[in-house]
């Protein structure tokens, strides 16, 4: 990956759209809703503060991160999508089964 992240921030994968709904409806382009669940695929080495310690980031690389609808930045680098979060933007870790189910 050519994307290194800075301070706090955190490369995310975004997991697939769905594109059918649990009962096997198919969703047009403009009814499915962007995807809230993630891969960390690279996690910066933290925010510098004010007493100049470094604060180390909570997320590791290959954890699956859930974040708000609105948060994080769209980029596209070699036709993959990816948002880059800052750590404040993550609500949760996935952990076990549910991290799985991708």
């Amino acid at each position: 990956m050519k994307l290194t992240p800075l301070h706090d921030r955190i490369i995310v994968k975004a997991a697939a759209k769905e594109t059918a709904t649990a009962s096997g409806i198919l969703l047009p382009d403009a009814a499915q809703e962007k995807p809230l669940k993630g891969e960390a695929l690279a996690v910066g080495p933290g925010k510098r503060q004010d007493s100049g310690e470094l604060a180390p980031v909570d997320v590791k690389v290959g954890d699956v991160v859930l974040y708000g609808k609105y948060s994080g930045t769209e980029v596209t680098v070699d036709g993959e999508d990816y948002v880059i979060l800052r750590s404040d933007d993550v609500l949760a870790v996935l952990e076990g089964a549910m991290a799985g189910a991708k």
